[in-house]
C-alpha cells in the first residue's frame, strides 16, 4: 500500500443486516456464497474464495498493486535517508467530506446489492435444475 492510499472502511451491512469486524465464520459463508455463485460446489470453496470473501467484507472490493518502475531499484539509493523535515499529517481521506462518504455507502450497498442479487439467481436456477 503506497503512502496516498487510504484501507478501505469495512461493509456496514451483510444481507441488510448490520455487521462488525466480519469474523471467520462471515467470511466463510461469504466464500461459500461467491463458490456458489461461480457455479461451484459451496462445500468447496477455494483460497481464492475465501480472499475475495475476506477483501469484499473488509471494504477493499478492488485491491490495486502498488506501480513499480523498472528502476526504481536504483532511484531508493539515490533518496536520503535523513528526511529535513518531520512532515505533518494529512487529513484522513472521505470522512469530513459528506459527499465523498455518501458516494462510499452507496457504492457499498450496490455491491452488496449485486451480490445478493447474483446469489439468489444461482439458487433459483439450481432449484430449477433439481
Amino acid at each position: 500500500m503506497n503512502e496516498n492510499s487510504q484501507p478501505g472502511f469495512g461493509k456496514i451491512s451483510v444481507h441488510g443486516d448490520g455487521m462488525g469486524a466480519p469474523t471467520p465464520e462471515l467470511i466463510e459463508k461469504r466464500a461459500r456464497e461467491i463458490a456458489l455463485i461461480a457455479e461451484r460446489n459451496p462445500d468447496e470453496f477455494t483460497d481464492g474464495d475465501w480472499e475475495q470473501a475476506k477483501r469484499e467484507l473488509m471494504g477493499n472490493a478492488d485491491p490495486r498493486p502498488p506501480e513499480e518502475i523498472e528502476h526504481s531499484e536504483a532511484m531508493r539509493d539515490d533518496w536520503e535517508v535523513t528526511p529535513n523535515t518531520t512532515g505533518e499529517r494529512a487529513p484522513r481521506a472521505g470522512v469530513d467530506d459528506d459527499e465523498t462518504l455518501g458516494a462510499h455507502l452507496v457504492e457499498g450497498g450496490l455491491e452488496e446489492a449485486a451480490h445478493d442479487q447474483m446469489l439468489e439467481a444461482r439458487r433459483e436456477d439450481l432449484s430449477q435444475e433439481g
